[in-house]
């Protein structure tokens, strides 16, 4: 296990969640269906994992913990609504994909999740230090912000990192990073993932 190190990023801010909202965004963190990838076809997938692959060699050098933690990105982002290349645009910028990263205000982890949402929508048990579990939160959580925010994706990520209101570039940062450095298409192939596809299962999951 490596030394947790600081992040510079912000932090999501608690606000109280109506009944509805808070039993929805519980049973997203709950639910522990079997890892996969999500794309129409098995070449779509190992085109993906072959392109984000040598990208994250510098932040992840073992190769068996780098694919683990795309294809667990590529699932959660998926099932969750999201594009997988923002969400590791997001990552960066949160932790430069550093496990233990936490911030000066306690945020954990891969996407710099606050502890407060283990009481909110999960469960005592849930290590925000996990890799899927820290996944699973960050993605949820963006979702819900997303739909509070009708889609405005600018306006969803200054929610995330704590900066609405405020004239942080943090939204900028993120979606520059996810259009200069994540992006994703082959031919044939459109950015990388379809919502339809049927989901595809790969040896190597690390749980």
């Amino acid at each position: 296990m490596g030394l947790a190190c600081c992040a510079v990023a912000g932090e999501q801010r608690y606000e109280p969640l109506a009944a509805s909202v808070q039993a929805a965004m519980h049973g997203s963190a709950a639910d522990r269906a079997s890892p996969a990838l999500v794309f129409a076809t098995p070449q779509q997938g190992k085109a993906w994992l072959s392109a984000m692959s040598p990208r994250l060699t510098q932040h992840i050098s073992d190769e068996t913990t780098r694919l683990d933690f795309l294809m667990t990105v590529q699932y959660e982002a998926m099932r969750a609504g999201l594009d997988p290349q923002l969400v590791l645009g997001l990552i960066e910028v949160e932790s430069k994909f550093r496990k233990y990263a936490v911030s000066r205000a306690g945020a954990r982890g891969y996407m710099q999740v606050m502890p407060f949402w283990v009481d909110v929508i999960g469960s005592a048990q849930h290590d925000l230090f996990k890799l899927r579990t820290n996944l699973r939160y960050g993605c949820v959580i963006l979702r819900h912000y997303l739909d509070i925010e009708g889609g405005d994706i600018y306006r969803a990520l200054a929610r995330y990192n704590g900066s609405l209101g405020t004239k942080s570039a943090y939204a900028e940062k993120v979606v520059r990073a996810w259009h200069t450095r994540w992006m994703f298409s082959t031919r044939g192939t459109t950015r990388g993932s379809s919502n339809q596809a049927a989901p595809l299962r790969y040896k190597g999951w690390a749980q």
